[in-house]
């Protein structure tokens, strides 16, 4: 596929796309004042993908990014296994904010990570790569 054309991508795609190539990564120093410009649809649309929230490492599996899959995947059970260790008062409720917690997390690097697959050419394993944390 080549590397500078968008057109074989959706409009959202494009917009996303066209966003992060002229403002950078979210953790550039633009990036941020250049979202606070756009309407709350807009920002939302680039900077949280609800298919990654909802379906988390198998929606980084189902676009190609299998190594930031296997990462998503590895947080997931590290994190689960630490949760089921805590008392059962606890860990109930905890476990249901740590699982939203991480689908967000996910949501959140989703759009960035497939930038930087398809338009960079970097598929590597940082799923936080370029992240503002």
């Amino acid at each position: 596929m080549d590397a500078t054309s968008t057109t074989t991508y959706p409009q959202k795609w494009q917009e996303r796309f066209a966003f992060f190539e002229q403002h950078g990564a979210p953790n550039s120093p633009g990036f941020k004042e250049a979202l606070k410009g756009l309407p709350s649809g807009q920002r939302r649309k680039i900077t949280f993908n609800w298919l990654a929230w909802l379906f988390g490492p198998f929606y980084f599996l189902a676009v190609g990014m299998w190594r930031r899959a296997l990462v998503a995947f590895g947080i997931a059970v590290a994190v689960g296994i630490v949760v089921s260790l805590l008392p059962d008062s606890v860990g109930n409720i905890l476990s249901r904010g740590v699982g939203f917690g991480l689908a967000f997390l996910f949501g959140l690097t989703a759009n960035y990570s497939y930038f930087l697959k398809e338009r960079r050419g970097d598929n590597g394993w940082n799923l936080f790569e370029g992240m503002r944390w």
